[in-house]
């Protein structure tokens, strides 16, 4: 089966660099967003989401990855910069950091499109949070 993803990313080149990432390893890519209308009207049906948190419409990625969650049932993983301005930790399943790699882009689909509590072993650049403890840090545990 086909796993759908969103993109959400107004930087052109890193947006087909994911877009390319995930159709050679097999995903399907349902549209590029570069702002929150966009991704809202792509949402449905998309299974993941791939979301920076600074947009051509500002910083609505939060609030885009909030919405996709709780309206469509959308896995989130935040691809940023700036992990340090993700306002709702709560609907995300974690971030990969700019710059990113291929690895850590897979590990984070992976982890999306299984079953609950399924992830991807060994990639410490893709940042998975805890939904049951603080870890002390900045709140996150390395996927694995």
């Amino acid at each position: 089966m086909t796993h759908t993803a969103l993109i959400v990313e107004d930087e052109i080149f890193v947006a087909l660099d994911l877009e390319r990432i995930l159709e050679d390893a097999g995903y399907r890519v349902a549209a590029i967003a570069a702002d929150a209308e966009t991704a809202l009207e792509a949402a449905p049906g998309c299974r993941f989401a791939f979301v920076d948190v600074n947009l051509r419409d500002g910083a609505t990625g939060p609030a885009i990855a909030e919405r996709i969650a709780r309206d469509y049932g959308v896995k989130v993983v935040f691809v940023t910069a700036n992990p340090g301005q993700i306002t709702n930790r709560d609907a995300a399943l974690g971030y990969v950091r700019k710059p990113f790699n291929e690895e850590a882009i897979l590990a984070a689909a992976y982890t999306a499109t299984q079953a609950d509590g399924i992830t991807a072993e060994g990639n410490l650049d893709f940042v998975q949070w805890s939904a049951t403890s603080p870890t002390g840090n900045d709140g996150a545990l390395p996927a694995g």
